[in-house]
């Protein structure tokens, strides 16, 4: 287990972003995938929604980035809510919780940011019910018609079934911006993508970082800042 990302503070408790995001072992316990995105998430937004945000691993590391945010988070499962209440309280965290299904939620709301790590995992679902044979465009669809005009969208899958993200991002989004992440491999583990709803600019394609990247997992740094330390924007 990578020690950046699960260092026991407690038996029942370890944490995110170097002790910055406390979580409660339980049912489904965030990976890496959570630190990653809510660091590909633009911080200067008021409001993000989080679609599927289980025990709130994202979303918690998101406010950790940017406290101001006004978070709300849905998913279909009560038992994941219960427990993401119980971490946003050891944080000190107010997150809006919602017990619905984004495939069939009716609602006009829209948000500034809308960010999501999908059920992308094909095959038998595990107890908790996450990360399984989603339908990834509609899926994708469903979250980015919950974005205002010109907010953000933001993505982390798996590199297999990423070009039925990007597919469906092209027909809402522009600016475009895809990093790969590697892990041992020559080949991309994880793909985070993130568009802007109703622009028409063009895609950017970054070289891509390690999986284990130490700024961005241990010491909380977002990709933004990452990426202008290193120089490539």
């Amino acid at each position: 287990m990578n020690y950046y990302i699960a260092m026991a503070q407690k038996q029942e408790i370890f944490t995110l972003m170097g002790g910055r995001v406390k979580i409660f072992r339980g049912r489904y316990n965030p990976t890496s995938d959570a630190v990653w995105l809510a660091a590909f998430t633009p911080p200067k937004k008021k409001t993000v929604l989080d679609v599927g945000i289980g025990t709130g691993g994202a979303g918690l590391c998101v406010i950790a980035n940017a406290p101001t945010i006004q978070l709300t988070g849905i998913d279909s499962s009560p038992e994941m809510l219960e427990e993401c209440a119980k971490n946003a309280a050891i944080n000190n965290r107010d997150v809006e919780l919602l017990n619905a299904d984004i495939m069939t939620w009716r609602t006009s709301r829209t948000f500034d940011c809308v960010i999501t790590n999908p059920p992308y995992f094909h095959g038998t679902p595990a107890k908790h019910n996450a990360h399984h044979n989603a339908n990834l465009q509609l899926w994708v669809r469903k979250c980015v018609a919950r974005v205002r005009p010109n907010g953000y969208f933001c993505i982390i899958v798996s590199a297999d079934r990423m070009a039925e993200v990007i597919s469906e991002m092209t027909n809402h989004c522009g600016d475009i911006t895809v990093l790969p992440l590697f892990g041992a491999k020559k080949t991309a583990e994880r793909v985070l993508l993130r568009g802007r709803v109703g622009s028409h600019g063009g895609s950017t394609l970054y070289s891509g970082l390690p999986m284990n990247y130490e700024p961005i997992l241990r010491d909380g740094l977002t990709i933004s800042d990452t990426l202008a330390t290193l120089g490539w924007i």
